[in-house]
């Protein structure tokens, strides 16, 4: 049996395999669509929007121009494509200009002219541009509403598309008669790509009935001028089927699915069997650490349901519904959760973070875990379920030394989670 002498650099790996998998310029340059009789405008928003623009510039051996948005300290140099920053995961009025640049590049434009839409996750939050006589504190107030309640990005999504100029397909109709591709880096549970960013040149079929069942469903507080705007209806977002998205195209060029298959081979290549439970795992963050702490304690006592030595890993998005005021992201709540129901087991290891490199509001891009987390808190006088019930995993394992600290990745295919069991 193969022995893993650094559980920790083992799992590092292949978090960076993962990440490696879904590289801007790999993947693109299996996907550039076909130039254009004439101009070509580059337009792209989410945390790996830089590194997507500096890769698709470097690829296309022809004129264009363009402007993207990233997420503060994200951005890398373009020759040819303007690179913005703005707040996330909180918009703010950098994120307004921003999205008044993309819908200016855009406009007149003819049915000659191709659009490139670098589009991957965190655009949501990066393109605010409310709708009507909506205002940024009113989508502000919007996201922070969604941010805590727990819904899925797909609820998420169908609220927010119905107070913005810009998602829901919108920066496509306004780019029409143009044509316009869109490079979509996946981190949707399911990949549909019209979720990531809340798809601002993808249409999808929610409308505003749904949007107000899903306010309704998840107990939403929102603004009385917000529920006013939506409950009019009088500017819904367009359906996939209406004509100024005939002649686009949508390409999903990265996804949770690959990076976990690459993950896994690197695995077995040390070695080690790999099993991927899943790439589109949804939940609260806390349930979902238990339910993975259950699969590994049964692992650890009786080889079942797969045999040691083992890494389980799995991917999708989280939520985490805000009880507390503490600091940190799912992934942190979704491993001390895990820790907490694996105190004491023995040869087990595990790694959570986000593949953007950033997992919430700090710095850390997740954590790392064993049997022996909870007892070592205990060590220096700290409960780890105190620190759990207060949505303050951040604080848990920064007194640990146990923050993953990778930084900024330049691509985004949602969490990655292993468990390494000897």
């Amino acid at each position: 049996m193969p022995v893993i002498a650094d559980p920790r650099a083992f799992l590092e790996n292949l978090f960076s395999v993962a990440v490696a998998a879904a590289d801007p310029e790999k993947v693109l340059a299996a996907n550039l669509p076909e130039k254009p009789k004439g101009r070509t405008v580059v337009i792209g928003a989410g945390k790996g929007a830089a590194q997507m623009a500096r890769a698709f510039e470097r690829l296309w051996d022809a004129p264009l121009s363009g402007v993207v948005v990233t997420r503060y300290g994200y951005a890398v140099a373009c020759e040819r494509i303007e690179v913005l920053e703005a707040a996330h995961p909180v918009p703010d009025e950098s994120g307004l200009t921003a999205s008044g640049r993309l819908m200016a590049a855009v406009r007149d434009l003819t049915a000659d002219d191709l659009v490139v839409a670098l589009i991957c996750g965190g655009g949501s939050a990066l393109l605010p541009a409310p709708a009507g006589d909506l205002t940024l504190a009113d989508e502000i107030a919007v996201n922070k509403a969604l941010l805590a309640s727990g819904a899925p990005i797909s609820a998420m999504n169908a609220v927010r598309k119905q107070v913005s100029r810009i998602k829901g397909g919108r920066l496509a109709e306004l780019a029409y008669p143009a044509r316009v591709v869109s490079l979509v880096v996946s981190d949707i549970p399911g990949d549909n790509p019209a979720l990531v960013a809340s798809g601002p040149t993808i249409a999808d079929e929610t409308t505003r009935a749904d949007a107000l069942r899903l306010i309704e469903r998840y107990r939403l507080d929102l603004p009385d001028i917000v529920m006013r705007h939506i409950e009019a209806g009088l500017d819904e977002p367009p359906l996939p089927g209406d004509a100024c998205f005939a002649r686009n195209a949508v390409k999903l060029v990265a996804s949770a699915a690959v990076s976990l298959d690459a993950a896994a081979d690197a695995a077995r290549k040390a070695g080690v069997e790999a099993v991927i439970l899943s790439d589109a795992i949804e939940g609260e963050a806390a349930e979902v650490g238990r339910v993975h702490a259950a699969i590994a304690a049964e692992v650890v006592r009786r080889d079942r349901p797969f045999r040691k030595p083992v890494v389980i890993l799995s991917g999708g998005e989280t939520t985490v519904t805000i009880r507390g005021k503490g600091k940190g992201g799912r992934n942190g709540e979704f491993l001390l959760s895990f820790a907490c129901a694996t105190d004491g087991l023995k040869g087990l290891s595990a790694l959570a973070a986000d593949t953007d490199g950033i997992d919430g509001s700090e710095d850390n891009a997740g954590a790392f875990a064993d049997g022996t987390t909870v007892a070592r808190l205990a060590d220096k006088g700290k409960d780890a379920a105190e620190f759990l019930a207060r949505n303050d995993s951040w604080t848990a394992f920064d007194a640990l030394g146990d923050l993953f600290v990778p930084g900024p990745t330049g691509t985004n295919v949602n969490d990655f989670r292993a468990i390494l069991i000897q």
